[in-house]
């Protein structure tokens, strides 16, 4: 589930350079903040050789230069009150950068889930989805709001501690730089290692997302057949698995992150008190030299340590951005259209020799060719799996099909754009789909250009304004999560308001009245019947007693279209359709 392979030094660093590419619009900014930045570091620096100059050159028995002294303790002073207010404004300056930097991640991630294909849907869980959505967008923001902030901070530190010890002593900064071979090789293995670590930790919390989502959107089947100990017991193996890849985490870290970095820091002490332990035989030490070294020292391994803490956030980020740059790359997109003018005017409807694949390899619809004329009803039926919500998918373009040809009004489907074929196709699905927010939105879809008479009109041309008239809001009535507080066949009607408020030219029933009670089916088959009227019309229908009156009846075997005609016609010829209706109507043969 959501497994990736492991990412190499080479990958890390394309993602680097590309999450860094996100700094571009910004690069006033940035520059503002590195000159603040600058200003911190000088004020560290210049701070010990302050101090080494009053220890070195006033601190002397019996001597007080007034004038010298209180320049140099002014000077100090200022520097570090200065320090403490750029301080705050280059942070607040990088932090600003950072979070404008995951918002437009987050936007261009949100724009990538909306324009892929279904195709990616049906493969990949929703929990995952979501999770390189937040979770992963959030470690981003981790890194480029510490790590990357941090990382810039300490190199400039570096640099201008080395900078004053090579001015103080460069005998002595030169053997310093034996130290960074070690810090290097430190930090090279822990990316090695943590990156593989960190990378299982990121696909376990997917898992987790995945598993989580899962329940929380079969709840009602769970309780239903009791299957809340196998639910826990799986998510507890989940939990179990990403416990253990977190643990491995830690333990990489106790051992690589600061007790190392302080093992050298001792090491580098050690060497610093030698040289200056040897040198005082033959040369006179100065103290402040000696404080200012140690000062610098400290100074230096400090962001090192820094770097070292924050090295763990940098790698999940990285394992992250790994994941969220996956997505946008991902090529499983909507069926494209041609950018031409052509409308859709009579709506005429032609499958020509069309047949469809989900996976490559088994067609779920072969050659099918039927021809649904302006205002005709053509009617799908056959049993789970013969490829009628097939038909429907590729008719709406929802799936990219290779072999034949869907025109409308002599047209292929492919040369419309989707605009078009959004505005002029009305689908209402079996489970109808409700938003957040209330009965009007719902059906106006936050098309502002609807009134609110065409919000209601289309409510009561489907009949669904008598249930809502009685709801203690009316059309303001608050709709909760998919529409769970109404019943099936009050959000099917609201469906089917939400349709015709758009006066489509082709309808798109699937299994419409599936979930509608007997008493309502009967309200409603009257207002079908009107919406039918002047509309192209492709109806998957179960409840054969529903499309008696269609043009043109379809029935589909295993991909294939086995018989075709009206309802008299197909009931004469006492092939499937008639076995079908049989069954339908409580009415046993010998012979079905």
């Amino acid at each position: 589930m959501d497994q990736q392979p492991k990412l190499t030094n080479k990958d890390q660093s394309i993602i680097l350079k590309r999450l860094i590419s996100y700094l571009k619009p910004h690069k006033k900014v940035i520059a503002f903040a590195l000159f603040l930045l600058g200003l911190t570091v000088i004020g560290d620096v210049v701070g010990p050789i302050l101090i080494k100059t009053f220890i070195d050159d006033y601190l002397i028995v019996g001597n007080f230069p007034t004038g010298p002294l209180v320049g140099l303790a002014s000077a100090y002073i200022f520097i570090q009150i200065s320090n403490i207010f750029i301080s705050y404004f280059q942070l607040l300056k990088f932090q600003e950068i950072a979070l404008k930097i995951i918002q437009q991640m987050r936007i261009d991630v949100f724009t990538k889930v909306q324009n892929l294909g279904l195709r990616y849907f049906d493969k990949t869980p929703a929990g995952s989805i979501v999770s390189r959505v937040t979770n992963d967008t959030e470690a981003i923001k981790d890194m480029f709001v510490s790590v990357l902030v941090g990382f810039v901070q300490s190199a400039f530190l570096v640099v201008g501690v080395y900078i004053a010890m090579f001015i103080l002593n460069a005998k002595l900064a030169l053997v310093t730089l034996f130290l960074l071979p070690i810090l290097f090789l430190i930090i090279r293995t822990y990316r090695r290692y943590s990156s593989v670590f960190y990378q299982d930790l990121r696909e376990r919390l997917s898992q987790l997302n995945a598993k989580l989502a899962e329940s929380l959107q079969g709840m009602s089947m769970i309780q239903a057949f009791r299957q809340e100990p196998r639910l826990k017991d799986e998510f507890n193996d989940i939990n179990e698995q990403h416990w253990k890849a977190g643990k491995r985490n830690i333990k990489m870290d106790s051992l690589l992150l600061r007790p190392a970095i302080d093992l050298v820091y001792a090491l580098a002490l050690i060497m610093l008190l030698s040289y200056f332990g040897i040198t005082s035989f033959s040369n006179t030490i100065e103290v402040g030299v000696i404080y200012a070294f140690v000062t610098y020292i400290d100074r230096f391994f400090e962001p090192i340590n820094q770097v070292m803490q924050r090295l763990s956030i940098f790698q999940q980020a990285i394992v992250a951005a790994s994941r969220v740059f996956k997505l946008l790359d991902e090529e499983e997109l909507v069926p494209t259209q041609a950018n031409t003018n052509a409308k859709i005017v009579a709506g005429k409807i032609e499958f020509n020799n069309v047949t469809f694949s989900y996976d490559g390899q088994t067609d779920v619809l072969k050659n099918i060719s039927f021809t649904a004329n302006p205002g005709e009803t053509v009617a799908l039926v056959g049993h789970t799996g013969s490829g009628k919500s097939s038909i429907i998918n590729l008719l709406m373009r929802f799936y990219e099909f290779e072999q034949g040809d869907i025109l409308i009004d002599g047209q292929s489907v492919k040369d419309f754009k989707s605009q078009e074929l959004r505005e002029t196709m009305g689908l209402v699905l079996q489970d109808p789909f409700l938003f957040f927010g209330n009965i009007e939105s719902n059906i106006r879809l936050h098309n502002q250009a609807m009134t609110d008479e065409e919000v209601r009109a289309a409510a009561e041309f489907v009949q669904a304004d008598v249930f809502i008239n009685q709801l203690p809001d009316g059309y303001k009535q608050k709709v909760t999560e998919r529409g769970s507080t109404f019943s099936s066949g009050q959000r099917q009607l609201v469906a089917f308001a939400r349709t015709m408020a758009t006066d489509p030219k082709i309808l798109v029933l699937d299994e419409a009245t599936a979930n509608i009670d007997t008493e309502t089916e009967v309200a409603i088959q009257r207002s079908l019947e009107k919406m039918r009227q002047g509309r192209t019309t492709i109806a998957i229908a179960h409840r054969l007693s529903t499309i008696q009156d269609a043009e043109l009846i379809l029935v589909l075997h295993q991909g294939e279209v086995v018989e075709r005609g009206n309802h008299q016609q197909l009931l004469a010829s006492k092939g499937l359709y008639h076995k079908m209706y049989l069954l339908q109507n409580g009415i046993v043969e010998e012979t079905i």
